[in-house]
């Protein structure tokens, strides 16, 4: 994959800003580089596949939340890693204009620092009058018709560099912060059963034992936008998250990302997924979650110890999706022995 090309005939205005991030370059370009792990680290993103990779770079297909919009956008990156250097272009179908045009650039800066540069280029939509910028300034004035166009990608950039250098300096702290783990069961019938009881979250509301209410809308077919009141085990208090959900029917998987989470959660991300064989169908529920700093600071005197949150969010996770699974599972064999 050679360096991406730019079309000349298009007007364009550019943006770009630099900040200082305390953390070594080469863990920050690592944060970059590795894009499958933003949903967990950047707010914006809800989930981001590498559709296919080189030597020198790789093509994704990324979902972003904008504007409280969920839009997929295709993207391909060229990887300059002895330059710390990241060319990108990125395609999004909804928006009008060409293609967005950036580059992520990454420099020592002393010792366990570094400055980070984001430029981003982004096409004048049609019909855009030929306007010049003012002599000196890689902004743009406000777009006829679309007032505070150039506002909104300056906001952009700045928002994407924050949310980097937020994500970069917890480097020393993420084996405590990031939690993994997975659930599963083998389930002796209908695949299709099984994804169908994932898919109707909001029925889960008279169904799942742990969940009081659901709120669920699907603006875009198989995008759900979620609300889920849920009871906590250990004082009984309702719970309440707010997520997205991207729903893959022919692949027998359902992302999902929670926008807003209850204490000790920052983040949580991951996926249902479901593999079938001849008998049935094993499936699954992964989890990736980064903690707020509070939970994992230590503190004797209270008898509070970093490993406690993680354990308890393990067990506190792990019980909820495993309840899920098994009532999918009833669902599905129920259905089984009724055909019989």
């Amino acid at each position: 994959m050679s360096s991406l090309q730019r079309s000349s005939s298009q007007r364009r205005h550019c943006v770009g800003h630099t900040v200082q991030v305390a953390a070594p370059a080469g863990v920050v370009y690592g944060l970059l580089a590795d894009a499958p792990r933003w949903p967990v680290l950047l707010p914006s993103y809800v989930h981001v596949e590498r559709v296919d990779a080189d030597s020198a770079g790789d093509r994704l297909r990324l979902w972003r939340l904008r504007h409280g919009q969920v839009r997929c956008v295709l993207a391909r990156r060229v990887l300059h890693p002895a330059q710390r250097r990241i060319e990108f272009e990125h395609q999004d179908s909804s928006a009008p204009g060409g293609p967005t045009y950036g580059s992520w650039n990454v420099s020592p800066d002393g010792t366990g620092r570094c400055l980070v540069t984001l430029h981003q280029e982004n096409p004048d939509p049609p019909g855009t009058p030929d306007t010049p910028s003012p002599p000196g300034t890689s902004e743009v004035p406000d777009l006829p018709g679309l007032p505070g166009a150039s506002g909104v990608v300056e906001g952009q950039v700045r928002a994407e560099l924050a949310a980097v250098r937020e994500a970069a300096e917890r480097w020393d702290r993420l084996d405590e912060l990031l939690l993994s783990f997975e659930d599963s069961l083998y389930v002796g019938g209908s695949p299709e059963i099984v994804y169908d009881f994932l898919y109707r979250i909001g029925d889960w509301g008279d169904l799942v034992p742990h969940v009081e209410r659901v709120e669920v809308g699907e603006d875009q077919p198989g995008v759900q936008r979620t609300v889920l009141h849920t009871s906590d085990p250990g004082t009984g208090d309702t719970v309440v998250s707010e997520g997205v959900r991207l729903c893959f029917p022919a692949a027998g998987r359902i992302v999902h990302r929670q926008t807003v989470t209850p204490d000790p959660v920052a983040a949580h991300c991951g996926e249902w997924y479901l593999e079938p064989d001849a008998r049935g169908v094993r499936v699954a529920c992964l989890h990736q979650v980064m903690l707020r700093e509070s939970a994992v600071q230590y503190a004797p005197e209270a008898g509070v110890l970093p490993v406690d949150a993680r354990r308890q969010v393990r067990e506190w996770l792990g019980r909820t999706s495993t309840e899920v699974l098994t009532l999918a599972r009833w669902h599905a064999e129920s259905a089984l022995r009724r055909l019989r």
